[in-house]
């Protein structure tokens, strides 16, 4: 379907008429029936205000990919595929762990290699994560906001890992081993975050 179709489309599905289309989007209805005719593309900055006014993503505006449903929720496969995603990356951050752990107490390996290698792999499943949010992006509802337990625990795991760091650290005075704790914090609040939100994905099912 061409984007004139899909213009023509959602403006019926809203029930709006090219005037008043035109009057949203500060265009004449001369510009408005182009668009939908194929004359002419929307102008660069029309793309967010059509967005906007049609509440779908730039993304199914241009292509006509739908990442949502008819509720305006995000598609199951759009979360299952983030879902995934996610976890592949915090698996590997586990990997990580495991490697740090592993290389340089039980294999004797010399500790810049392996702390070079364990950066890396850290490097790896952050762009996994990054690349997952940003290719699968979850909108929200402006009037949706994190739920208030969620923030306390992140809070809360954050406070402990602060204690435990300056503790083993001043105790051990391993500050170059210890900083791991950090990573270890990050990774329980991304499966914490997952898990909240399969958990309210499940609830709207």
């Amino acid at each position: 379907m061409k984007i004139g179709d899909r213009l023509l489309e959602l403006r019926r599905t809203k029930h709006l008429s090219q005037e008043e289309v035109a009057d949203r989007l500060n265009v004449t209805r001369q510009t408005v029936s182009k668009w939908e005719t194929d004359q002419s593309m929307p102008d660069f900055d029309k793309i967010v205000p059509l967005c906007e006014l049609y509440e779908i993503s730039a993304d199914e505006l241009l292509t006509g990919n739908r990442c949502k449903d008819e509720k305006g929720k995000p598609n199951e496969n759009v979360l299952e595929k983030r879902a995934k995603g996610i976890g592949i990356g915090i698996l590997i951050y586990f990997l990580a762990l495991a490697w740090i752990m592993i290389t340089i107490p039980v294999m004797m390996m010399n500790p810049i290699i392996s702390s070079a290698i364990f950066l890396v792999i850290c490097g790896i499943a952050t762009y996994k994560i990054v690349y997952t949010c940003m290719l699968y992006k979850v909108g929200k509802p402006k009037e949706e906001r994190q739920p208030k337990l969620l923030k306390q625990i992140v809070t809360l795991i954050y406070l402990i890992t602060l204690l435990v760091y300056l503790f083993i650290s001043f105790f051990t005075m391993d500050w170059h081993i210890t900083w791991i704790l950090w990573i270890v914090a990050a990774l329980l609040e991304e499966i914490i975050k997952l898990v909240f939100m399969l958990r309210g994905d499940s609830r709207e099912k």
